[in-house]
């Protein structure tokens, strides 16, 4: 895993600084420890940092062709290199190094543009083509791996892997988009393609932007999209046997590295999955690194223990304070941008113990999306299914009402709140598959918000987000659409960006099998029936995996990688959060109207309702104005 960034000047071919090329780059030295490069010529610069992890010898970057007309910085791991190096040797090709990277500089030669989809692997990478003075990123297929650019108005072209890459130049536009603090406090991250900066873009999952240099319209494209094709008929039983192969391949092309291995092991399905097929693939004892909640609610560690039990893996263990808060300031730093999903704080702790132990670790993230694990899934298909009962106008007449009517229980099980499936059902499926994700509702968040902040949103609201993917959407059926959303949104700007800043802080890499894209093509094409059935997720992955785990770990209640927020914000977080809530930062962002600010605060300490997401978006919110603030 690695760090790129570079500099372009699209017009010309003006000088690049290397100073500033090289201060980009060593502000991204923790994702590459191990060396660093640069490449310079006139009108191009790029830099790389380098986590070693293939070919330790020879794999340094940039890295040419043959004759030095294209070169290119990558981040990521192309698994089926092997592969493509045969293929292409067979076209002519000579090969300097035994390194994936340099498969790419010569899958342009040979294909172009399409050379992305030959590569099944996660990436993000820039390639310059000096022949035909060409640009080219792009970025993997769900967005394991990030890349984000700015387009400057002298005609100078910047990109990196983190935000922070950025800071050094002076012509970025970074003032805060109110697009971007709309669909924070909305979804809790900021989704693809925005960043919070107005002059940043993220290039999104499964797009490439080609650049030539002189061009002067410039827009990525999309080179693929979860087909969701049905797969050719099968009973139960061949399907979940055919699950476990291509499972099985996708662990297996991921064990390839010249560092020590391993895997994290929650205890739940989806590592617990993994790290099975990992000992049936495996020549050696798998290493597993699993952490420990003091506080019952919140403690897996029994269940990992008992799957690296069974598997004889290497497993370390390490305790942690369910009070542990002391990374809430240090958060912004790693993320670059408001980032509210507070399991990054046990992440965080996950990848620093697993860094002591391995430089690689493979996962489970995807499996929720994959197979339709989440509660949330359920709900949606449930309320679906009423809402085709009635045209909309109806429901928004009728049970709109009721929703006005009814009293506010958010701290109720979901059952119980029937203000909120009132309002569901008044609503669309977008709109209300959104209120289902939102971590402020609308009814919380645009009462938070100032006058003048309102009136610079122009009466944007973070739901077109979703209908955006929506209305592209190629499936019908209410489970398929929720994932392809999930996939689409939650799964990079949440997820995938959680797990990619915490790994590579502690400079390690994480490889996530279950997004496999060939495994997630097939899979996307299982009937739906089969991936939610009645209230169990994931019923075909969970009946194929009953060979090899336990029942309890396959259907106990599914639960999350939580912090307990709730208490935090009533005990030891309590005044930390009323000083930022009812703080100077927040006041002077014009976002918010302090008053509604401190009624959230009194409410959720009033222990009457549950504020605590909120409470927690907001708290990150304010510790990046502190961390912009600073520098």
């Amino acid at each position: 895993m690695c760090g790129l960034v570079g500099i372009f000047d699209t017009q010309g071919r003006r000088p690049i600084d290397r100073g500033l090329l090289d201060r980009m780059n060593e502000r991204q030295h923790h994702r590459g420890p191990d060396e660093g490069g640069l490449h310079v010529e006139p009108g191009l610069g790029l830099g790389h940092r380098r986590l070693s992890i293939i070919d330790l010898a020879t794999g340094q970057q940039p890295l040419f062709n043959e004759d030095g007309s294209v070169v290119v910085v990558f981040n990521g791991e192309i698994y089926n290199f092997g592969d493509l190096v045969k293929e292409l040797k067979a076209l002519g090709h000579a090969f300097r190094t035994h390194s994936d990277t340099e498969v790419i500089v010569h899958a342009w030669e040979a294909w172009g543009e399409r050379c992305v989809e030959r590569f099944r692997g996660m990436f993000a990478f820039a390639l310059w083509d000096r022949n035909c003075e060409t640009l080219f990123l792009a970025r993997d297929r769900f967005g394991v791996k990030p890349l984000h650019y700015a387009e400057l108005p002298d005609g100078l072209f910047l990109f990196g892997s983190e935000l922070k890459a950025f800071d050094v130049h002076d012509g970025v536009d970074r003032r805060i988009d109110p697009v971007a603090v709309e669909q924070y406090f909305a979804l809790g991250y900021v989704p693809e393609p925005h960043t919070v900066h107005r002059g940043i873009r993220k290039l999104e999952p499964g797009h490439f932007l080609t650049i030539a240099r002189g061009q002067s319209s410039r827009a990525p494209t999309r080179y693929w999209d979860i087909p969701f094709r049905p797969v050719p008929d099968g009973d139960e039983r061949s399907l979940g046997l055919e699950l476990v192969e291509r499972l099985r391949e996708a662990i297996r092309i991921r064990l390839i590295s010249e560092v020590p291995l391993g895997a994290f092991l929650s205890g739940g399905v989806d590592s617990s999955a993994v790290v099975a097929m990992m000992a049936q693939v495996s020549a050696e004892p798998v290493n597993t690194c699993s952490i420990a909640f003091g506080e019952a609610d919140f403690d897996e560690s029994e269940y990992a223990r008992r799957v690296a039990e069974r598997y004889g893996t290497r497993h370390a263990v390490e305790r942690v304070d369910p009070d542990d808060f002391s990374l809430v300031g240090r958060l912004a730093g790693v993320y670059d941008e408001p980032f509210a999903d507070s399991s990054a704080l046990p992440t965080y702790r996950v990848c620093e113990l697993a860094r002591r132990h391995v430089t690689v670790a493979l996962s489970g993230d995807g499996g929720d999306e994959n197979f339709a694990g989440y509660r949330r899934y359920q709900w949606y298909r449930q309320e679906e299914r009423l809402r085709s009962a009635l045209p909309l106008a109806v429901r928004r007449l009728l049970f709109g009402g009721l929703a006005r009517a009814y009293p506010r229980l958010s701290w109720a099980p979901r059952p119980l709140r029937a203000r909120a499936t009132f309002r569901a059902l008044s609503e669309d499926g977008v709109q209300a598959y959104f209120r289902i994700n939102a971590v402020m509702p609308d009814d919380v968040r645009r009462p938070l918000y100032s006058r003048a902040f309102t009136r610079e949103l122009q009466g944007y609201s973070a739901v077109e987000v979703l209908r955006s993917h929506a209305a592209a959407a190629p499936v019908g059926d209410p489970v398929s659409l929720a994932q392809y959303l999930d996939m689409k949104t939650y799964l990079p700007g949440d997820i995938l960006t959680k797990v990619d800043r915490a790994s590579m802080a502690h400079a390690l890499e994480v490889r996530e099998p279950l997004l496999d894209h060939e495994l997630m093509e097939w899979v996307s094409g299982i009937p739906a029936a089969l991936k939610l059935r009645g209230e169990t997720g994931k019923y075909l992955f969970k009946k194929a995996l009953e060979p090899y785990l336990p029942e309890d770990i396959l259907y106990r209640p599914k639960r999350g990688f939580a912090v307990p927020l709730a208490s935090w914000f009533r005990g030891p977080l309590r005044e930390q959060a009323r000083s930022a809530l009812l703080g100077e930062r927040l006041a002077a962002s014009g976002v918010f109207e302090p008053g509604r600010l401190e009624r959230l605060f009194d409410e959720h300490q009033s222990g009457r309702l549950d504020h605590s997401a909120p409470l927690w978006s907001l708290l990150m919110f304010d510790s990046f104005l502190a961390q912009r603030a600073n520098g």
